[in-house]
């Protein structure tokens, strides 16, 4: 029997490969972390006098987050950890977030480390939607502009990111589509997201990072296009926008690792034979020939039951596994 860390599993399904065993595992986020041990989740702490802290208070505070940012992984059997950093948008690499994914590499090296990545064009929030209908109706030049000027500072960053030498992966979460289809019509993606995505995506690849593609919501119209940018895996395939594993498994399974199809919305309101019938679904569509990540088409989120996440664990245990070699 062939024993591999999680991460090497992990590597291995990105990499389109049928890893021996159990199906790799991971959350996109828990949020759960006070109903499961206790605690709070590292993004729900908000710390108004972190610049007043010395570095011993603010030293211990980093070590708390790294623990439980592992504490999840473990107990969840994930095969990667992905640290909530807003790195890649602020003016200039955090010396926290570097600290942080040192004290998860230094405690144990079991797990595919990464943070965000994405710099394209994502669905404008209610604040900024009209801005950004208007832009690209009246001034697209600098709407293109923009987003070279993103890219170039997010490559930039991930140098910053290589030469630390922590970092195994980008997640890319600018999400591109509603349930009903893509934000902007397929036209439209290829004119202001798609070069830029291509580009991103090549450069994190040629710095030697696994890149993850995320968005929620109808990818189908889009699917070959996102393909094309050729990320190592597209999260999350969300069945409440009608993505279907086996569908995208047929027409891109052998380009693409697909990670994830397990529905959040009936994880949170459906009844427990649903949440297990799609967890089964992901996995007899997902896994065949390798290039699978089990996971929810979201995340674990506040508020949903958790006993609904035990469920599909059990059913992942018990029927995500590839025959032995």
């Amino acid at each position: 029997m062939i024993n591999l860390q999680p991460k090497e599993k992990f590597i291995l399904a990105l990499e389109g490969k049928q890893p021996p065993g159990r199906v790799p595992h991971f959350e996109l986020v828990f949020f759960l972390t006070m109903e499961a041990f206790g605690v709070l989740h590292p993004t729900h702490r908000h710390f108004e006098q972190w610049g007043q802290m010395s570095a011993t208070e603010k030293d211990l505070h980093l070590k708390d987050i790294a623990h439980t940012y592992l504490k999840i992984a473990r107990h969840y059997e994930h095969s990667a950890i992905f640290l909530q950093s807003a790195d890649i948008w602020q003016e200039k690499v955090s010396e926290d977030t570097l600290k942080i994914l040192d004290l998860l590499r230094s405690a144990d090296d079991q797990y595919c480390l990464m943070i965000h990545g994405d710099r394209t064009w994502a669905i404008p929030d209610g604040s900024e939607m009209m801005a950004f209908i208007t832009k690209i109706s009246e001034k697209p030049q600098q709407l293109k502009d923009e987003a070279q000027e993103m890219i170039d500072d997010a490559l930039d960053k991930a140098v910053i990111f290589k030469k630390h030498g922590a970092l195994d992966c980008f997640a890319l979460c600018s999400d591109y589509c509603l349930n009903a289809g893509p934000f902007l019509s397929p036209q439209m993606f290829d004119e202001f997201v798609q070069p830029y995505l291509v580009q991103l995506i090549s450069g994190y690849r040629e710095l030697g990072f696994y890149v993850i593609k995320h968005t929620d919501g109808n990818v189908m119209p889009i699917l070959d296009r996102l393909v094309a940018a050729q990320p190592h895996a597209i999260h999350s395939l969300d069945p409440q926008g009608g993505v279907d594993m086996a569908e995208v498994k047929r027409r891109v399974g052998d380009r693409v690792c697909l990670i994830g199809n397990v529905n959040c919305g009936l994880m949170d309101t459906g009844t427990d034979e649903e949440v297990i019938a799609s967890a089964r679904y992901a996995l007899n569509n997902g896994m065949p020939g390798g290039g699978y990540i089990f996971s929810t088409s979201n995340c674990i989120y506040t508020g949903m039951p958790l006993h609904r996440y035990d469920l599909i664990l059990d059913v992942w245990r018990k029927e995500g596994n590839y025959p032995e070699p």
